[in-house]
């Protein structure tokens, strides 16, 4: 009994299979850099703390720049805007965080006249920002 001979087909290196794996592990790292991007706002001079600490939760951030303006996120607010501005954002539902970046040039007063206004919002929690692990300036 003579078999017929078995044509030797050529070698192939399929790819597709190769690709898509490239493809996955390139969308895993996409959406991982995502989460971990950090919102800086907008340039001021924060002061210095050694005892600060990261915040993990979900946060609003309010700028206070040296020049007086006033911002929820990068968009510029009025005062008599401002908790209109956070609410509008729906992060504070069940009892968010709302970061004040303050200029180290602005005044303590006009701080002060920002935190008692966020604190009408119910279950608000404040913090305040600073450049971690500087030593604060001197008075």
């Amino acid at each position: 009994m003579h078999l017929p001979e078995d044509p030797e087909t050529p070698l192939q290196i399929n790819i597709v299979p190769m690709i898509d794996v490239v493809f996955a592990v390139l969308a895993f790292f996409i959406l991982s850099s995502l989460f971990l991007t950090r919102d800086e706002g907008l340039p001021v001079a924060l002061p210095g703390a050694e005892t600060a600490e990261t915040q993990a939760q979900r946060q609003v951030v309010v700028t206070l720049n040296a020049e007086g303006e006033t911002f929820v996120g990068n968009r510029a607010v009025a005062d008599e805007q401002l908790l209109e501005a956070i609410q509008t954002l729906g992060t504070l539902a069940d009892g968010g965080l709302v970061v004040i970046r303050a200029d180290q040039a602005v005044s303590h007063g006009r701080v002060v006249a920002v935190m008692d206004r966020l604190r009408s919002l119910p279950g608000v929690q404040l913090a305040i920002a600073t450049d971690a692990g500087q030593a604060p300036d001197s008075p």
